[in-house]
């Protein structure tokens, strides 16, 4: 019996185990929800931007380890998925993106509705397919959900032309696929392993430097296991947030820009980085000529072209970071009888001495500050199953900085693209993936204007998602650098015209808010938050030129740091 492209396109998606797919329709898609809506395995969320579509499923992905899925109509709803896919690409989230397409005749001709969207998305995805014969539906889900979620993860993305919607197709869905141009290396050489384990043996002041590739590999455990062992420190990335419990006496926290002044200090002194599944990037590294010049590097990660692409690299080993990590350990136990082989105290001592001395820091009087409610919002959720998310700026580092994350996949945040607006989305697609979880956003007053239309979304389905906006009416981060290195001159960063009343927006969209003025309020707000199982809005209104400290100046290297504010300068 023949079956549409449109029904065809289902059958796939649920033989995938699809569970949601987030997105807007369109014209080109009438015939795919015509069949979607039928499916009693798949659940589409409307949303209200395709923007928010593709990044509820990053956030979806990320916090399951699935693959997300979302879909667009043609033309501008395709092109409004680029910025979520382009977060997607830089972060490595495994996502199928689905785009409809102007029918394969009108394809070039600026028909109505028609953008290249697979020539578009070329530099941001893994890997995209134009589809051009109902008799591939099958094979292209299959092959889409095998690329975007192995190797290094990433972005796919299927376009789909209405006449392939249209056709009908004798259908049957593949066993198995044959991608022989697609082998990535999983197993990471032994020869190379033994040299790992060697310069660790020879090393005097060892660290672990741990990417967001531990988490995507699953390799928490085989990490937390590894530092163990060795007792050496470990700093991670702000991808890497929960792959090393940051409340184990081992952890220096996020290293970079925004990182800790211990982190900084020690991987700049170091003898020997063990980088995993991490990519050496310009927020990281500050000015890379002068990055840990005195230690040599050992650098896993799947991706072969990430090593040695940033920095130099004295011993790479390519594969996935989980067997690798086993593989690693296993060799050390083998060389490491006794304590007395693990030379590092010393060094333990002076990373010890480093924290002691460069502790994170704020302010504390009756002014309310967002470190103050960071502190509290984790006080609160640390001992829950609970999901971070962040927008991206200054609110985005204050989290990183001082919620204190022990377990993969419960902090999502944009690391690469640095998207504003990717919180309260990601807290959507998380939600709905774990919904026996509090989900909770940390966002700006900036981050979360681009994307409050959603709150419709969440209202609508009554998640009890729950978006704490600090709201200091600036674009914060911009501020704070035209503060530190432009003589104050604030330009294009006041959002206090216009500004509006977040709580009423709130109860406009059938959501719950209240606003916070003062330290005391903090803790009742959020008790009473999170305990309603509404989509919850929190105000706080935070001194409005509070800054993010340490912070490293643009080109400086990473142990030039800035801990609090230079005297005030004139406008």
């Amino acid at each position: 019996m023949k079956i549409t492209g449109a029904e065809a396109l289902i059958k796939s998606l649920e033989n995938e185990n699809v569970e949601y797919i987030f997105g807007i329709p369109g014209g080109v898609l009438v015939d795919i929800h015509h069949h979607l809506c039928m499916s009693k395995k798949i659940k589409h969320i409307l949303m209200r931007h395709e923007q928010v579509a593709a990044h509820a499923a990053d956030g979806y992905a990320r916090a399951t380890g699935r693959v997300g899925v979302c879909m667009a109509t043609s033309g501008p709803g395709a092109t409004n998925l680029v910025t979520g896919i382009a977060n997607a690409y830089m972060d490595s989230i495994p996502i199928v993106a689905l785009t409809g397409q102007v029918k394969s005749p009108m394809i070039g001709t600026d028909a109505f509705q028609e953008a290249d969207i697979t020539g578009i998305t070329l530099p941001v995805v893994k890997h995209s397919y134009l589809l051009k014969d109902p008799r591939e539906i099958g094979r292209v889900i299959k092959e889409a959900f095998y690329i975007a979620g192995s190797g290094r993860p990433g972005p796919v993305l299927i376009d789909i032309p209405r006449d392939i919607s249209l056709a009908e197709v004798d259908f049957k869905y593949p066993d198995s696929i044959d991608l022989p141009g697609y082998k990535p290396t999983v197993r990471g050489n032994p020869k190379q392993i033994k040299l790992a384990v060697k310069a660790i043996m020879a090393s005097e002041r060892p660290i672990v430097y741990a990417g967001g590739g531990v988490i995507l590999s699953n390799a928490a455990k085989e990490l937390t296991s590894l530092v163990r062992f060795l007792r050496v420190p470990v700093t991670t990335t702000l991808m890497g947030k929960g792959a090393f419990p940051e409340t184990d006496d081992l952890s220096l926290g996020m290293l970079g820009m925004h990182g800790t002044a211990y982190a900084n200090y020690a991987i700049n002194e170091s003898d020997l980085i063990i980088a995993i599944g991490a990519r050496f990037d310009d927020r990281v590294t500050g000015n890379p000529e002068k990055f840990a010049v005195n230690a040599k590097v050992i650098h896993i990660d799947i991706d072969p072209a990430e090593i040695g692409k940033n920095v130099n690299v004295d011993v790479p080993i390519v594969g996935d970071a989980k067997q690798i990590l086993s593989g690693l350990l296993v060799a050390l136990k083998t060389e490491i009888k006794s304590s007395k082989h693990r030379p590092w105290g010393a060094w333990l001592t002076k990373v010890e001495a480093w924290k002691a001395k460069h502790p994170l820091f704020y302010k504390k009087d009756k002014v309310l500050r967002p470190q103050f409610i960071i502190e509290q919002i984790y006080a609160l959720t640390k001992d829950t199953d609970h999901v971070i998310t962040t927008g991206v700026g200054q609110n985005q580092m204050w989290a990183a900085q001082f919620y204190k994350t022990d377990t993969a996949r419960d902090f999502l945040s944009s690391g690469g693209l640095g998207t504003m607006g990717y919180g309260m989305p990601a807290a959507i697609g998380a939600q709905f993936g774990r919904p026996k979880s509090l989900v909770v956003d940390i966002d700006g007053d900036g981050s979360f204007q681009m994307v409050s239309q959603d709150l419709a979304t969440a209202a609508a389905h009554k998640l009890p998602i729950k978006i704490c906006i600090l709201n200091n009416m600036y674009l914060g981060m911009v501020r704070q650098w035209q503060e530190l290195f432009y003589e104050c001159r604030y330009a294009a960063v006041d959002l206090a015209p216009g500004m509006p009343d977040f709580v009423k927006l709130a109860d406009a969209y059938g959501a719950k808010g209240i606003r916070v003025t003062k330290n005391e309020e903090v803790k009742p707000a959020l008790e009473k938050a999170f305990k309603d199982p509404s989509t919850y809005v929190i105000e706080f209104c935070i001194d409005r030129e509070e800054c993010v400290f340490p912070m490293v100046a643009p080109g400086a290297e990473i142990t030039d740091m800035m801990m609090e504010k230079p005297a005030r300068r004139s406008r």
